[in-house]
């Protein structure tokens, strides 16, 4: 096996276990969150990890047994379906919801989680040895990047409902 593809597989061995931990994290943080949006946020994006860790796994099955890159379909993120249900979850609790700091707490190591995976995926598509891993690892960047920006909201929606609506109705007080 040359370095390429041990550094090939390496990666994929991270990928998985980043994405089976981010799911359990995912989960656990689900049922520990008392408003049905914030749980329901975390559901979904435990259910996004499991896609990864699917998708990583097959691709190092398939590896490991064909000794090329396979082509592998990577499933399509529908990026507009996650920040409308959030959006409408958050308006659903309203502007003076009070957030608890273990919520808080998970909402900042979802955010860390979040940037240390797209770090990683990153870093994997600039070392790839083939087109299809750097293209791999740049889509699910782009994934995890989104993430990161629906925990950012959620956070600052949980420290300041009052400014996050502001922010994202455009609110502004023309004084005339």
């Amino acid at each position: 096996m040359t370095s390429e593809q041990q550094a090939t597989f390496s990666g994929l061995q991270t990928a998985i276990q980043m994405e089976i931990d981010g799911k359990e994290f995912y989960l656990k943080s689900s049922k520990a969150i008392r408003n049905e949006p914030g749980s329901k946020l975390f559901q979904t994006l435990a259910a996004e990890e499991d896609i990864h860790q699917r998708v990583f796994t097959e691709i190092y099955n398939k590896l490991k047994s064909k000794q090329q890159w396979p082509d592998v379909k990577i499933p399509a993120h529908d990026t507009k379906k996650l920040p409308t249900v959030f959006k409408a979850a958050m308006e659903k609790l309203g502007r003076d919801h009070t957030a608890l700091k273990a919520e808080l707490d998970a909402v900042k190591t979802g955010m860390d989680m979040e940037n240390k995976t797209l770090d990683f995926y990153r870093n994997r598509s600039a070392k790839a040895a083939f087109n299809a891993e750097k293209q791999l690892y740049n889509a699910f960047a782009g994934q995890e990047s989104e993430h990161f920006s629906l925990l950012q909201d959620y956070y600052e929606f949980l420290t300041s409902p009052a400014d996050y609506f502001n922010k994202k109705e455009h609110t502004s007080v023309d004084g005339g």
